[in-house]
């Protein structure tokens, strides 16, 4: 048990701070979940596309841009927001939906899309480049194996190439590197959901610090240790699956 907040409430009026971090936490699972899944699909496409187009002008802006990953995502949060809501008026400036919501389903799930996207972007092109860069590098240095070259000269096109002999081996660095994205995506919460006023866990602990609402931060603060705790064991179980020299519960017999 969580006890009960000081000054803070949940959605429906209770103190509980269990009920306060179940009120925040789905907003800021939806958000950077997302966020995670899309960066990972996207740059593992792009870096397979860039590694057959090593040394292209596209290849080079990517390498010239990774340095851009240094700045954090609520930097170019604020950046987004100037653009896209001040200047432009074309998106939102934050929150999680209009107001007031919108009464049917389907236009309260279009409205919460329009106000992701900006959070989303900054998430984004945060990690982009740099694991575009990373993982570009990774294909390239096994798709110069001796066996990739007997694969090649065996007749096996490139898809399967790729799928059989650079994906697979690669894939638990890509995991990897996707898991720890995700941890420190969740330790960035606090100021990108402050940022774009987005109603999440990360909110609620900045809130609870500036009303020095001590069972809240005590909570979410849990919580985060727990989302750690589930990214790295879904990370052991997806080791077990992509690679074959990994075995759970099996020990070897002399």
């Amino acid at each position: 048990r969580l006890g009960f907040a000081e000054r803070m409430t949940s959605d429906t009026g209770s103190r509980l701070v269990r009920l306060i971090i179940l009120n925040r936490l789905p907003p800021t699972l939806l958000l950077f979940v997302s966020a995670q899944l899309l960066l990972f699909i996207a740059s593992v496409l792009m870096a397979l596309s860039l590694s057959r187009r090593y040394g292209s002008a596209l290849d080079q802006a990517v390498v010239a841009l990774a340095p851009t990953s240094a700045a954090p995502a609520w930097f170019y949060g604020i950046f987004l927001i100037l653009i896209f809501s001040a200047l432009l008026r074309a998106l939102p400036f934050g929150g999680m939906v209009d107001a007031p919501p919108p009464e049917r389903a389907f236009a309260y799930a279009l409205s919460v899309l329009r106000h992701m996207i900006l959070p989303m972007a900054a998430l984004f092109l945060t990690t982009i480049f740099l694991a575009v860069y990373s993982w570009r590098t990774f294909f390239l240095i096994f798709s110069s194996e001796d066996y990739v070259e007997v694969a090649k000269a065996k007749g096996l096109t490139s898809g399967a190439i790729e799928r059989r002999y650079i994906l697979r081996p690669t894939m638990p660095t890509i995991i990897t590197s996707f898991a720890l994205s995700l941890i420190g995506a969740w330790t960035g919460a606090i100021v990108l959901e402050t940022v774009f006023n987005w109603p999440g866990l990360g909110r609620a602990l900045f809130q609870a610090i500036g009303l020095y609402d001590t069972p809240v931060i005590v909570g979410a603060t849990i919580i985060y240790a727990y989302l750690l705790a589930i990214t790295v064991f879904v990370l052991d179980i997806l080791y077990a699956l992509i690679d074959p020299r990994v075995k759970v519960g099996i020990e070897e017999r002399g």
